[in-house]
């Protein structure tokens, strides 16, 4: 089977940019002009409960180094907080003040309104049983900023 189909990988980073892109504007489109797509990678590990600087910078493959610089920059910009960690007295957990909930809700509507272009191109169904195919060979969660 080689050669079939041989540039899905780079249709896939293709459409992954498209989406990054299409969130990105959709945030600055709402107002939040002083963050870049690597927050929004953050934001994803910080929601729900919080996270550590560790296990922001295992989500984002970068050192504990880059994470907490990444950290102070949002806790800056009023999109985080460091709060007490309720197990682990020496850590302090990362949670998203309401600034960084608002931005995620300007992000959950521009992937909404992202879905609902493709839908329109492709059908429903065929968006559909593209997201379920994808869940076959992807592993959830595995998601990085290409650029920092």
């Amino acid at each position: 089977m080689t050669g079939f189909a041989g540039d899905l990988p780079l249709l896939l980073l293709a459409a992954a940019a498209e989406v990054t892109d299409a969130i990105h504007a959709g945030v600055v489109a709402a107002g939040f002009t002083d963050v870049r797509p690597a927050h929004g990678f953050a934001f994803v590990r910080m929601a729900p409960d919080g996270a550590t600087v560790g296990e922001i910078a295992e989500h984002l493959g970068v050192t504990k180094q880059a994470a907490s610089q990444l950290v102070e920059e949002l806790v800056k910009k009023g999109y985080a907080e460091r709060n007490p960690h309720p197990h682990d007295a020496r850590a302090r957990l990362i949670t998203l003040t309401e600034r960084g909930w608002a931005c995620t809700r300007a992000a959950d509507a521009a992937v909404a309104r992202f879905t609902d272009r493709w839908a329109r191109t492709l059908g429903p169904d065929a968006v559909v049983g593209l997201r379920n195919m994808l869940t076959h060979v992807v592993t959830p969660g595995r998601v990085r900023p290409a650029a920092w």
